[in-house]
């Protein structure tokens, strides 16, 4: 069930308290991966823990000691199990399968952890911490650019990087009281400025999914787009609750910016029932639900943070169609397989990050 501390969902056809609980609880059991995890805890995060998202005014820093009402009890035993299944003598906080970026999707709810712990000598999820921040700025493979990758064992971009290391790296910054939170702060922007200019396909407003490396993707991945759009909303967020809002306003209207560019790419593209594409602007491609819950998702949570309400329509035919496409078990239907990028989910298979990403629209709709 659904912690106690969740709000309920606004009412809305096809979802109820009911379905959010089963498609809560079927994303904690199939959430096995690196990034599916992280993913999860951001989502739990903001369904359940509504006033510790960084969304949320007065969210940065949290309180030091969390009140009963908002313990955040099973996004913390993510962290807290993250810690304890570390590797020793790893700087990840977990095996990312041969990904940079991903393992760091698990560093807000470390930090999280972190900063209300009871027993203030517990060093143990600080360190891991700085160790994940270390890894990425010191050791991780970069492009010329200075964008790092999103692989370990070549130099190669994905615009999946952008929701899983900017954040962490920002929400670090966000928590520093000295001059090291501004730095942070700012390569959290660079890193999302230079991804952008390196996939962003100006030509139809879209990113691009993978370039350079053994192996490239140009086309107009939705989930890509999705990763990119929600990531840099989470950095904005982060920013502008931060106490060095006042000195990155001009950080700030670029990330609106290149949400609302990525927001009018995609939802020019959507279909007549709702959906998007699995390659937004390919007409063959196939429906995704996933990719359409994750940026129905952003554009609710873009149009809340900045007033801009011109793809909130799109957002809310798409958000019916989500919900609509929820079978009875709390199952989204109608999903890419992540791991292929080019083929559904079949054989009763599901989509992790789908779930997840139902959990991150409910909560949007919330503060909607």
């Amino acid at each position: 069930m659904l912690a106690s501390g969740a709000v309920i969902p606004r009412a809305f056809p096809g979802l109820n308290l009911t379905t959010l609980r089963l498609v809560r609880q079927n994303a904690i059991n199939i959430s096995t991966r690196s990034w599916e995890i992280g993913t999860l805890a951001e989502a739990l995060t903001e369904v359940e823990w509504s006033r510790l998202s960084t969304f949320a005014p007065g969210s940065v820093p949290p309180p030091p000691r969390l009140p009963w009402y908002e313990h955040a009890s099973d996004v913390l035993t993510i962290a807290e199990d993250t810690i304890d299944q570390k590797a020793n003598g790893t700087l990840a906080l977990a095996d990312g399968d041969g990904s940079v970026g991903d393992p760091a999707s698990l560093g807000q709810a470390v930090l999280l952890c972190n900063w209300t712990r009871v027993d203030l000598l517990d060093t143990r999820f600080s360190s891991a911490a700085g160790e994940q921040l270390g890894f990425l700025l010191g050791f991780a493979p970069r492009a010329d650019s200075g964008a790092i990758s999103h692989r370990e064992d070549q130099v190669q971009l994905w615009a999946d990087f952008v929701y899983m290391a900017p954040p962490f790296i920002a929400y670090f910054g966000a928590l520093q009281a000295d001059a090291g939170g501004p730095a942070l702060l700012q390569i959290a922007y660079d890193q999302v400025r230079l991804y952008r200019d390196a996939l962003f396909d100006v030509d139809v407003s879209l990113w691009r999914h993978v370039v350079f490396g053994s192996f490239e993707d140009p086309g107009h991945w939705a989930t890509g787009n999705g990763w990119a759009a929600a990531g840099a909303m989470r950095v904005l967020a982060t920013i502008k609750r931060s106490s060095f809002a006042l000195q990155f306003r001009p950080q700030q209207a670029d990330l609106e910016q290149w949400v609302d560019e990525i927001l009018t790419g995609v939802w020019q593209h959507q279909q007549s029932n709702g959906t998007l594409l699995n390659y937004i602007d390919q007409p063959d491609s196939f429906a995704d639900s996933s990719a359409t819950a994750l940026l129905a998702a952003t554009t609710l949570r873009y149009s809340i943070l900045t007033g801009d309400t011109k793809h909130d329509a799109a957002a809310l035919r798409a958000m019916q169609l989500v919900f609509n496409s929820i079978d009875d078990d709390g199952w989204l239907l109608n999903t890419v397989n992540p791991d292929v990028f080019n083929a559904p989910n079949i054989n009763g298979t599901h989509s992790a990050e789908g779930q997840s990403f139902v959990l991150l629209l409910a909560a949007a709709w919330n503060a909607y």
